[in-house]
């Protein structure tokens, strides 16, 4: 039996994992979160009480949390794309970048996502600053990072890089990188000329009606 991915198209983490199954052309079969298939709801909660999402579920084992589940497919369902590299000292490198992705762009980048789900009575305008400040800080350190680089780690395409595609996307949609860094800007530029990604986001496109600071006409 092939792995099953929960998972909804439009999710950020959801994106990062599509683009690793998607680069290393894993087969794979999707149960889509959402109202046509309420089923697939139902059975993330009863394996996962958290209620967060992807899930890949392989053999009635349940894997959580994006970043493990590109570990687990680099483990049981090796590609031609290395993900992971061998070498300790370049995964230690590829690891705490993918951290830096998920903690320094998506999480303050989500933050001012969800203040503009919230209520106006509820909206939280210094959380909102600060995230936008964080983002600004991740910006800098990236665009020094990157002057010298193609991916994130490197030469070749990585975890990292499958975080940093679905984080600068919609982070730059939430707190433009502009001209400021232009390095960041050309990495984000490249992240979406990768076939991988590409594919994911060409799948989200219908439903960026529904991103709550209005999706810009680009990308």
């Amino acid at each position: 039996m092939r792995p099953i991915l929960y998972s909804h198209p439009f999710s950020s983490y959801c994106q990062k994992v599509l683009t690793a199954l998607y680069d290393n052309d894993t087969g794979f079969d999707t149960r889509m979160l959402g109202p046509d298939d309420p089923a697939a709801w139902e059975e993330l909660c009863s394996l996962w009480p958290v209620k967060r999402f992807p899930m890949l579920m392989d053999d009635g084992r349940p894997v959580f949390e994006a970043t493990i589940i590109i570990e687990y497919l680099d483990v049981h369902y090796p590609g031609s794309v290395k993900l992971i590299p061998a070498d300790p000292d370049k995964a230690i490198e590829v690891r705490m970048l993918d951290r830096f992705f998920d903690n320094y762009i998506s999480t303050p980048q989500q933050k001012v996502v969800f203040n503009a789900l919230r209520p106006e009575e509820n909206r939280d305008p210094y959380g909102v600053k600060e995230a936008r400040d964080m983002l600004d800080a991740a910006y800098g350190w990236l665009d020094e990072r990157m002057k010298t680089r193609e991916w994130a780690a490197g030469d070749g395409f990585s975890l990292a890089d499958c975080a940093a595609a679905p984080a600068l996307f919609y982070a730059d949609w939430t707190h433009p990188i502009g001209g400021r860094f232009p390095n960041v800007t050309a990495y984000r530029n490249r992240l979406l000329a990768r076939p991988s990604f590409a594919r994911a986001v060409d799948e989200a496109r219908p439903y960026r009606p529904f991103f709550p600071l209005g999706a810009p006409d680009r990308d």
